[in-house]
């Protein structure tokens, strides 16, 4: 069985500033909400741990069409925060 408790904050600041929706996607696009404008690390992971996605986006907005559907951890790093959450992709 899976389970997602092993994935613990990272960052020195509460990551509830950091987020993403839709959840689950199905449009190929996901919108990163944050309380500050800058730059954002985001990695992608399937549920093996393989990294699938890896980049840097200063703007809200990240194109995922090119993930097949399934269940992924996604990773935002901004700044000294990071915040770690399950991603659905339909």
């Amino acid at each position: 069985m899976f389970s997602l408790a092993g994935f613990a904050q990272e960052g020195k600041q509460p990551s509830e500033s950091l987020g993403f929706y839709p959840n689950p996607v199905s449009n190929g696009k996901i919108y990163i909400t944050s309380k500050t404008s800058l730059d954002k690390d985001i990695s992608i992971f399937d549920v093996l741990g393989k990294k699938v996605l890896q980049t840097t986006v200063s703007s809200r907005e990240l194109n995922i069409a090119s993930i097949p559907p399934g269940v992924y951890i996604i990773k935002i790093t901004e700044g000294e925060t990071t915040a770690t959450r399950k991603l659905i992709v339909r």
